[in-house]
Order: structure tokens, then C-alpha cells, then sequence
């Protein structure tokens, strides 16, 4: 039986507030790790519990240059854009948008959420393009939790949504531009499991609830930490105490290509960023008709 891989450190998750009000939790980019090679951030959204009229999303902002994935778990998200795309995001369903050459979106509690309100939870995250795509078409991978495939163990202790790559003999639905696993674990009490990880992903999980047990050494992590993984084993290994857990692993192939950020641009150059704000003042990444 092979070694699975080790943690190499632990990052909180911190507490900010985002778009129209929302509180979310950030791993990352903080002070402790701006970026982590695919991947640009990932905003744990909630959960929040908001009475009637309340809830709050992200009114209209552009993004160039990488896909931002947004997976509910609870409550309700509307989104527009500027190519005339809508629609509704519900409890487990996932949006996948490359937002490429450049596109502006809003991402507003649904209309009659609002109304009766209830409890939002979800996540985003922000992967990076690589050069050679940066300035491609933008386009969507809306996928609903029906047609999410679901992998369980063999003793029916673990159970896998695969949003992205594969997981217990199940293959994901989501087509990525990158070698990219997204996975959402469900472990009930003593479950546990080992999963073959290519070695050069660089990897990391995120625990939801529950405090799950990572690595060779079955380190206990709290929710709200993001668990990085060193390089040095083709498993990783999970598991859950005493009480359930959920939690996300996701990991992919690093670009190691220059990045360089300014909000919602990322690109490779600053005369790229430069060229990002013209298009967008200009309006040549469109408008939402509201």
C-alpha cells in the first residue's frame, strides 16, 4: 500500500464581504497565498441566512481572462450577461463560464428567493486561462445537480459529486481547458477513502463541514481551512471521525506562466491589463439590458 500525500501547510479561510454586501470566506488570494497555480481564488459564499428582501449578490462586473465556476449548495442565484444569457442557479446545480476575450455578468439572488428569503451557500471559484486561450469566445457549461455524476463506496461510507476529472470510477460531465479535478466529497462517521492523483497536480481540499482527516498521518482540519498537499505521493488519502464530513477536493496541472491581475482582469501582461480596461470603458465587452 503506497503512502498517500502529506500536507504542506494550512491555510484559514478569511472573512470578507464581496459584490453587493455578501459575506464570503476566502482561502485565497490573501496575504497568506495570493494565487495557488491554476487556480485564482475561491469565495465559500455563507452560509447566510437572510430574512425576506435581504439577500445581497454581485450587480454587473466584467472579467477577462480566466472561468469562474460557481456551484450552489443552497438558496437561489439569477445571472445575466452581456451576449444575453440568463438563467436561474439552484441548490447543487454548477455554472462553468469562460469568460475569455471579456464579458460583463451580474450574479443576483433570484427574484423570488428574495421575496421569501431563506439560506444561500455556494462557492466560486476562479480558474486561470492559459495564454493560448485567454482571448477565446466566452461561453458557458451550465450543468444541474441531476447531471452531476455521483460516485459511492463500496461500503457506502463516501459518496462524490465529480464536477471536474474523475473520481471513484466516475468521469465528470464539465469539459475543462486544463487538466482540473473538482470533486465534492460526502463521508459519513469512520468513512474513508484513497484517491490516485496524477503527481504533477498541485492539490488542495476544503472543508465544508465536519472535521475530516487528511493525509498519512490522519490530521484532523476544521471547516473553513484549505489543506494544500505536497507532491510527494500519487494518493490522496481522507477520512472522516466521529461525525460526518463534507468537503472539497480540487487540484490541477499549474500554467507557470506570468500572471497579472487588476480585479476582474487577469492576463499575462500589463499592457494586456492596459488593453483589458480600454475594451471594458469602451464597451466593446458589452452590457447587461436590464
Amino acid at each position: 500500500m503506497s503512502i498517500s500525500r502529506s500536507i504542506e501547510r494550512i491555510i484559514p479561510a478569511t472573512r470578507t464581504v464581496e459584490g453587493g454586501g455578501f459575506v464570503v470566506y476566502r482561502p485565497f488570494p490573501t496575504r497568506l497565498l495570493m494565487d495557488f497555480d491554476p487556480f485564482l481564488l475561491l469565495d465559500e459564499m455563507g452560509p447566510t441566512d437572510y430574512a425576506p428582501g435581504e439577500a445581497k449578490g454581485a450587480p454587473d462586473h466584467p472579467h477577462r481572462g480566466f472561468e469562474t465556476v460557481t456551484y450552489m449548495l443552497e438558496g437561489e442565484f439569477g445571472h445575466k450577461d452581456s451576449a444575453g444569457h440568463s438563467g436561474t442557479l439552484r441548490a447543487g446545480d454548477v455554472q462553468w463560464m469562460t469568460a475569455g476575450a471579456g464579458v460583463v455578468h451580474s450574479e443576483m439572488p433570484a427574484e423570488e428567493f428574495t421575496s421569501r428569503g431563506g439560506r444561500v451557500h455556494g462557492l466560486q471559484l476562479w480558474v486561470n486561462l492559459p495564454q493560448r486561450d485567454k482571448m477565446i469566445a466566452p461561453h458557458y457549461q451550465e450543468i444541474p445537480s441531476t447531471q452531476i455524476p455521483v460516485a459511492t463506496s463500496e461500503d457506502g461510507k463516501v459518496s462524490v459529486k465529480v464536477i471536474a476529472g474523475e473520481a471513484l470510477g466516475v468521469k465528470a460531465a464539465i469539459e475543462t481547458r486544463t487538466p482540473i479535478l473538482y470533486q465534492h466529497f460526502s463521508l459519513a462517521p469512520g468513512g474513508k477513502v484513497e484517491l490516485p492523483v496524477p503527481r504533477d497536480y498541485r492539490v488542495f481540499a476544503y472543508p465544508l463541514s465536519g472535521t475530516a482527516l487528511y493525509g498519512p498521518q490522519s490530521q484532523p482540519v476544521r471547516a473553513q481551512q484549505m489543506v494544500i498537499f505536497r507532491h510527494d505521493s500519487d494518493t490522496i488519502a481522507l477520512a472522516a471521525g466521529e461525525e460526518p464530513v463534507e468537503l472539497l477536493l480540487i487540484g490541477g496541472v499549474p500554467l507557470k506562466e506570468p500572471v497579472v491581475r487588476y480585479g476582474p482582469f487577469v492576463m499575462n501582461t500589463e499592457d494586456e491589463i492596459r488593453q483589458a480596461v480600454t475594451d471594458y470603458q469602451a464597451g466593446r465587452m458589452g452590457a447587461i439590458s436590464h
